[in-house]
């Protein structure tokens, strides 16, 4: 919220999470829900801004991507994600 975009690469990574809502955003954003096991269980292509609510049941944590990353990467459900600390 208050970001003018999301740079190609960039991301951010909210855990613990089970939904999120695009109040006061600027633009649309990709999501991506995951579980505890790093699987895929949603995704959310574009969201635009000033939506009440996305989520997915069994979401453990979402990643907030710039808009078009997920069709960009070919990513489904029931992918997993790897996550490292920086």
């Amino acid at each position: 919220m208050g970001h003018p975009g999301l740079a190609p690469g960039e991301g951010l990574l909210i855990s613990p999470c089970s939904s999120i809502h695009s109040f006061f955003m600027r633009f649309p954003i990709d999501v991506v829900f995951a579980n505890r096991a790093h699987t895929i269980v949603g995704l959310q292509v574009a969201m635009p801004p000033n939506r009440p609510f996305a989520g997915a049941w069994g979401t453990h944590y979402v990643v907030e991507l710039p808009a078009g990353t997920i069709s960009a990467t070919g990513t489904q459900v029931g992918d997993t994600l790897r996550v490292e600390p920086l």
